[in-house]
């Protein structure tokens, strides 16, 4: 971890410890022990506690008096305002494509999808990808900048989208998407980019549905629920 005069740097711990909520590492619901982080970290607990006091501001952990913290089960409301926020720029951005698009940011782009088809290509190597391919689309009418504000309010449909790429194992079927969206931009067929943008965006809903199918531990649908500690933790 590193270091900054001798002393961890605290900024550090809380953005590892959010990576690792975001990527699953830890997963919805798991109970948090700071005594466990910290020993894993090679920390002290303190700046595991205000870590983790920050990811609770952000909804990404809970803290339960007596009982314990835990990360925040997947909630589909928050992934719902997520995707429509998400939905809204990225068409909005649509509509601001110049008639001449810039050859460079193009060029970014078809690069981008062709690493997308490697087939060694592990899940967060895609998830980089398919996030730089969404901030490179906005950038073709000039609103890469906007992504950093789109990125900070989707930790929850991030958690979503992961959860259905582990489920389809591999990440064809948004590849495949991915270039029926950037061919039909290349084309200047507006309505078909928007089409197909709007379709790609919204199967994090399918997901969600089918994984909670079968593991509806991980999705939050009480926000009243509180775990209890028996011999395991459970959530009722």
């Amino acid at each position: 971890m590193a270091q900054t005069n001798g002393r961890t740097n605290r900024r550090d711990i809380y953005l590892k410890l959010r990576q690792m909520v975001l990527t699953l590492e830890l997963a919805p619901g798991a109970a948090l022990s700071e005594n466990e982080l910290a020993a894993s970290m090679g920390v002290s607990r303190t700046p595991v506690r205000e870590s983790l006091i920050l990811l609770a501001q952000e909804g990404l952990v809970q803290v339960f008096p007596k009982i314990g913290s835990f990360v925040s089960r997947v909630d589909p409301g928050q992934v719902a305002d997520a995707q429509f926020l998400r939905e809204a720029v990225e068409l909005a951005s649509l509509d601001d494509l110049p008639a001449e698009l810039d050859p460079a940011a193009v060029g970014a782009l078809r690069d981008n999808l062709d690493r997308q088809r490697r087939a060694d290509l592990g899940l967060e190597e895609f998830f980089a990808l398919d996030e730089a391919f969404h901030q490179g689309l906005m950038r073709l009418s000039g609103h890469g900048n906007v992504w950093t504000t789109v990125a900070a309010a989707k930790s929850h449909l991030d958690r979503a989208r992961r959860l259905g790429l582990h489920e389809n194992v591999s990440p064809a079927v948004f590849v495949t998407q991915h270039r029926e969206i950037f061919d039909a931009i290349a084309d200047g067929n507006l309505p078909l980019a928007r089409t197909a943008m709007r379709t790609h965006l919204r199967a994090v809903f399918d997901d969600i549905e089918r994984i909670r199918a079968h593991s509806p531990e991980l999705f939050a649908t009480d926000a009243s629920s509180v775990p209890v500690r028996r011999n395991i933790v459970v959530w009722e």
